[in-house]
């Protein structure tokens, strides 16, 4: 990111001569000559900095750590550091209308953020219905003014995300409009508008058609892309573009047989599992080993309405699978509108700082989820310990080790040696519950286990069991 901070400041300002000469923030004063009061007041010019900086800024954040994005192959990676990032986020309901908008701020995010494992906003603005970007419905205000206050709120959002070291998705949220094509003029000044004004944030994400509907087919929507991508590359040359696929975001099967031909496109899944289920997966399947990279930017876990029941085990089965393939994907919505799909329990009027009692079902279901997957929480992640280790001396010098299965283990690592505390042990590992060691000699060995699990391209490793002992006698 190009903002100029505080530390920014900071970093250029030179005291030169007999005065404090200040290089970067991290070597502090460098030089003083003067007098012990010069060399305080450098100190607390440095600390001023610091604190208008915020601490915000100096917490791990998702930014922080992975900078901007790209897109390879399947995957969305990190361009700082080359390794597969997966986004936890939110979307706000729409950012028209009160049911969304006053849950844009820095409070709420950092709520999200420190609170429940979020790393990710997504800013949904309705192009149609009351106070539509395109369409104002039966706002008393004019088009323009409507679309300046929009583009105002996308503002505070964007700003707020940036400031939390958050990801933010700008959503063209077309839906009623069924089409695309129907506002693609309007989408082009926007999105140029939109890419010129965020071409060095690192963190802005542009989705250009929520939910094509109504019979829009992916020829139709390739034709609108086709127009609107070179408009954003145009201002902002490797920013990740998100693309709506038909049938309300659900035919990425279809997407995958004809992509798009551009760098560091994405294609969007939308789900509510109380009505999508394995046949919805299966597209998802189908397109990933068709190589289209996809990200899920809103689902819930209600009926398709965004109301009506909830099926959290059918949402637990979406989630296990994105997560086994690190794909991004976001709840809707951040709203304590009167409905199923509301992470906030209707009639909650905080608009930050959350209790688990002012959470919807949907919410604490979510959000609870969010917390448990995230890569801070590893504890969910490490199998339990092995508790049973049976040993048996083979002929030929071997020993046949056999393990009480572990739930949800990987594989098993085996560590053995001929000291009682390890030294210069030997170590193996296997997916199975036996495993045969070869080549021991005629000695006292010991031996303990531990399951291991793999998640998202990481290994968490669970306890030891007891040590075991074994006399090599053949």
């Amino acid at each position: 990111m190009k903002r100029m901070t505080a530390m920014n400041v900071a970093a250029i300002l030179f005291y030169k001569g007999d005065d404090c000469m200040i290089k970067d923030y991290k070597t502090g004063c460098l030089e003083w000559r003067k007098s012990i009061i010069q060399y305080v007041a450098c100190i607390i010019f440095f600390c001023t900095a610091l604190f208008l900086q915020g601490i915000d800024s100096f917490a791990a954040t998702a930014l922080s750590a992975n900078g901007a994005l790209k897109v390879e192959g399947t995957k969305l990676v990190s361009q700082k550091t080359g390794k597969q990032v997966q986004l936890r986020g939110v979307s706000t309901h729409g950012i028209n209308w009160d049911v969304g908008y006053p849950y844009i701020s820095k409070d709420a995010f950092k709520t999200l953020r420190d609170k429940y494992s979020v790393n990710a906003i997504r800013l949904a603005m309705y192009t149609t219905e009351y106070y539509g970007y395109c369409d104002k419905g039966g706002a008393g205000e004019s088009q323009s003014t409507v679309q300046s206050t929009l583009k105002t709120r996308i503002d505070t959002g964007v700003q707020a995300a940036t400031d939390l070291g958050m990801y933010v998705i700008i959503d063209w949220h077309i839906l009623n409009d069924q089409t695309p094509k129907k506002y693609q003029s309007q989408a082009k000044d926007f999105f140029t508008e939109m890419s010129l004004k965020y071409a060095d944030y690192d963190n802005v994400i542009y989705e250009i058609c929520n939910e094509p509907n109504g019979g829009t087919t992916w020829s139709d929507i390739k034709s609108y892309a086709n127009t609107i991508i070179p408009v954003i590359r145009a201002n902002d040359s490797d920013a990740v573009i998100i693309v709506g696929t038909p049938t309300w975001s659900q035919d990425v099967d279809v997407a995958s047989k004809s992509p798009l031909k551009y760098d560091n496109v994405m294609y969007t899944l939308h789900f509510y599992s109380a009505t999508h289920t394995d046949y919805y997966r299966e597209k998802l399947k189908m397109a990933l080993n068709n190589g289209l990279p996809i990200m899920v930017t809103e689902f819930g876990v209600s009926e398709a309405s965004g109301n009506g029941s909830m099926n959290t085990s059918e949402a637990k089965k979406w989630l296990d699978l994105l997560d086994s393939n690190k794909i991004s994907y976001f709840a809707w919505s951040l709203s304590s509108k009167d409905e199923t799909a509301s992470l906030l329990k209707a009639g909650t009027t905080k608009t930050s700082g959350w209790t688990t009692s002012q959470l919807s079902p949907a919410g604490k279901w979510i959000l609870t989820q969010y917390n448990k997957r995230s890569d801070k929480n590893t504890t969910s992640y490490k199998p339990a310990q092995v508790n049973k280790v049976a040993i048996k001396n083979v002929k030929g010098k071997k020993a046949k080790i056999t393990i009480k299965k572990v739930s949800k283990a990987t594989g098993y690592q085996i560590i053995y040696s001929t000291n009682r505390k390890f030294k210069k042990a030997s170590s193996v590992k296997t997916t199975k519950n036996s495993y045969t060691i070869k080549n021991l000699k005629k000695k006292t060995y010991y031996i303990k286990v531990r399951a291991y699990r793999k998640v998202n391209e990481k290994t968490y490793y669970g306890v030891y069991s007891k040590v075991v002992k074994i006399n090599i006698k053949k």
